[in-house]
């Protein structure tokens, strides 16, 4: 095989690595991620209206300008030619972009909802608000419905702890001057917000709801215990978990969600997350008088719906989660925050209208061939892995050969005539999308599970894994450079979209996928052997990762991110060992001096191409189960021997890892 499939130019370079933004000076094996990005690092300038700027986010805008495109064709299309649906999303494209409109009307929108909130009175009042759907209320606890992790083909209603206003617990407990700061910072916008709704004695409000929501932070579980697949499947009935967690009035609240008590075929199950800690969040509701649960839905009511409010409302939701948080100066523009508001109220009718102009057939054929390879060589990688046995060596195998891929776009688009869209009613749009998404997820509890579901839109610059469908899903917005060119080299294609694919079958085997067997049962499939030896290797990754400083006495979480860590390893070497088998043993050209080899690994660093903002580096630090781009470079290549070879690493090297230290897995 020919490594260049075509003679058109690539969209980086010569062959699909923009070699500019390289540091030549810096040594590869000191740091491969200056190496490959310092140039372009030296330069780079985060926008004043995002928290990052890199390869990612050129996606993303180029994802945000092909959306605007979309909408505008739909302003210039004669009204009496569109279709229902290009009718909904122009008027609701139309209302939310209008701010003169919104300014005008106020208050009035939401006044129904406003009176409705501080008419409340009582616990009860309190559960039925936190279980409404439709009115933009939050709760203590979150509920959403999945395939049921120990029977993926039906539907199951799960429960999980919430409550907290800021991204993590560590925000309200963490011993650091940064997080102090913007605790401070957190009393005041939960001030300011109360005071925009004329609440007298607003500053001893807002600190009694911060109060709260302390209280409940102590009593939550830390992120990388929420990873945790069998801690927290945990199913009971409604008798069940009012006995285990009293204090919440569990039936008044699922009620409030339309979920009923029986089942068709008995007591209805709810699957219980954070079990632990649900006994406490319970006793810290029925401790706390309904006036400041009041003020706390009061508070959170305002800022999910800031959006769709007068200029002053969104501004200060923006000051402290835009600001304080992410380190923005100043907000998206409006134009670019209405596509994103049809991307998620709209999704399938505005994908619709993405995917025919913007994915041609030719890119889900060649992404396609690549996943093939991707499968092909991890089945050749698991029938060689020395440490397995073969009772698990053939499960592996088993659930290998169960995976389903999906690439682009659904199958089949979801039906959206029930969804009612009023020109010139926003609030009321929204709060009718709030309630058609999750009667859509109700209405199939106790229906078969659709299995080719996607939970991402195709102008998603993501892609993911389904642990209880087997399943990876691969929108059509990383389906383009630098991830993917159908016009680049295959070294440059097999360590960019290919370490992606791969990584997303990675997570079918990480530390909680290798949990679920090849049907998406949440079940031990391992001998009591292997799951040692594979957690002795794992325990390894943390090590290493937990050694990683992203921020000033700010290290990287190596068990929060674990299961990403496993995924991007795994990946990249997956995708390395099918790059070599897709040209059948064959050496490759050299190409401005570097090998096939070489280009793979500039690829995978020029994929994660990055610069954050330290407010957003210090939030995905704390919450973000990924970890930061520079150590997702590093952190990888020196555990590949392939890279020591490629770019002539030697012991003396910074980067370097001896090689009986070095974490193989897949």
């Amino acid at each position: 095989m020919a490594e260049k499939s075509t003679v058109q130019k690539p969209a980086l370079g010569e062959w699909g690595v923009n070699l500019s933004s390289m540091d030549t000076s810096v040594k590869p094996g000191d740091d491969f991620y200056s190496y490959v990005n310092g140039h372009w690092l030296a330069q780079a300038k985060i926008p004043a209206d995002r928290t990052s700027t890199g390869a990612f986010q050129d996606l993303q805008i180029l994802s945000e300008k092909r959306m605007i495109t979309l909408v505008k064709a739909l302003q210039k299309k004669p009204y009496t030619k569109l279709s229902v649906e290009e009718k909904k999303l122009q008027h609701f494209f139309d209302d939310f972009v209008d701010l003169a409109a919104i300014d005008n009307k106020g208050l009035k929108p939401v006044e129904k909802d406003l009176h409705w909130l501080l008419s409340l009175k009582t616990h009860s009042d309190i559960a039925t608000a936190m279980g409404t759907p439709g009115r933009s209320t939050d709760s203590l606890f979150s509920t959403y419905i999945d395939a049921d992790a120990k029977n993926s083909n039906a539907y199951v209603m799960n429960v999980s702890q919430n409550g907290l206003g800021m991204p993590d617990r560590d925000y309200y407990l963490r011993d650091d001057k940064n997080l102090a700061a913007v605790r401070k910072s957190y009393q005041k916008h939960l001030n300011a917000m109360l005071e925009l709704v004329g609440e007298k004695n607003a500053a001893v409000r807002a600190k009694a709801i911060f109060d709260l929501e302390t209280q409940i932070a102590k009593v939550s579980w830390p992120a990388a215990e929420r990873r945790e697949a069998d801690k927290t499947y945990n199913p009971m009935n409604f008798v069940q978990l009012e006995k285990y967690a009293p204090g919440f009035p569990w039936a008044t609240f699922f009620e409030a969600q339309g979920l009923k008590a029986q089942a068709k075929k008995g007591d209805r199950l709810v699957i219980v997350n954070e079990k632990s800690a649900f006994p406490a969040l319970a006793k810290i509701f029925k401790d706390t008088s309904p006036s400041v649960w009041r003020d706390w839905l009061i508070v959170h009511y305002l800022e999910s719906m800031s959006s769709y409010l007068p200029k002053r409302y969104d501004d200060a939701t923006f000051d402290f989660y835009g600001k304080v948080l992410g380190g923005q100066e100043q907000q998206l523009d409006r134009t670019t925050r209405g596509v994103y508001q049809l991307n998620r109220r709209l999704g399938h009718p505005f994908a619709k209208l993405y995917v025919a102009r913007y994915f041609p057939p030719a890119s889900k054929s060649k992404a396609e061939a690549i996943i093939a390879n991707l499968l092909k060589a991890y089945d050749t990688d698991i029938q060689q892995i020395p440490w397995m046995t073969e009772e698990t060596r053939k499960k592996a195998l088993d659930k290998l050969h169960a995976f389903t891929p999906h690439i682009g776009y659904p199958d089949r688009w979801r039906d959206y005539s029930g969804l009612k869209i009023v020109k010139d009613d926003l609030v009321g749009n929204v709060h009718r999308s709030d309630i058609f998404e999750w009667q859509y997820q109700l209405n199939r509890i106790d229906q078969p599970t659709d299995r080719n579901e996607w939970m991402m839109t195709p102008s998603t610059v993501n892609a993911y894994y389904t642990q209880s469908f087997n399943a990876i899903f691969f929108p059509a917005a990383i389906l383009q450079a630098p991830f993917f060119d159908p016009n680049a080299y295959d070294a440059v294609n097999y360590g960019g979209i290919g370490a992606v694919i791969g990584h997303e079958i990675s997570h079918g085997f990480d530390d909680q996928g290798s949990k679920y067997d090849g049907a998406g049962l949440l079940k031990s499939w391992w001998t009591d052997k292997d799951r040692k030896a594979f957690e002795q290797r794992t325990n390894a990754l943390v090590t290493q990762y937990n050694s990683y400083e992203a921020l000033p006495g700010m290290s990287v979480n190596g068990q929060l991110t674990l299961g990403e860590n496993i995924g991007d390893l795994s990946g990249v070497a997956i995708a390395l060992k099918a790059y070599h088998l897709s040209h059948q043993g064959k050496q490759e050209i050299k190409l401005n001096g570097f090998s096939g080899d070489q280009r793979f690994f500039l690829s995978w660093g020029q994929v994660w191409q990055s610069l954050y903002r330290e407010s957003e580096i210090r939030k995905r630090i704390l919450s973000d189960p990924h970890s930061p781009a520079r150590f997702r470079v590093n952190g990888i290549v020196r555990n590949i021997d392939e890279w020591y070879t490629a770019f002539d690493v030697k012991p003396d090297s910074k980067e370097y890892v001896a090689i009986k230290d070095r974490v193989k897995l897949w």
